[in-house]
């Protein structure tokens, strides 16, 4: 898989979002490098039974590229969703 050039609207954020993919990935389950957090979807890639490796992906489909993808952002968003909702209740406490 190609890796994109992500543009994150606060600067400085990218490591911050590496960061937090690790500690979500970590507590998932997943072996996780701090130093390199994004080859977690090899981990996640094995696990489903998708043949991911490093370099030239060209013969995986858009589908298998989407359920690592979705396995790891759907973790992250959980864990977003589930720290808003503990700002706002901590917020509502006098």
């Amino acid at each position: 898989m190609a890796r994109r050039n992500r543009r994150y609207a606060v600067p400085g954020a990218a490591q911050g979002m590496q960061t937090f993919k690790a500690d979500v990935m970590k507590n998932e389950g997943y072996a996780v490098d701090p130093n390199h957090p994004d080859d977690v979807k090899y981990e996640v890639a094995k696990e489903l039974g998708i043949p991911l490796q490093p370099g030239n992906n060209g013969g995986l489909t858009t589908e298998s590229a989407g359920h690592i993808g979705g396995k790891i952002g759907g973790a992250m968003v959980r864990e977003m969703v589930r720290l808003a909702q503990e700002q706002l209740a901590n917020k509502d406490q006098p």
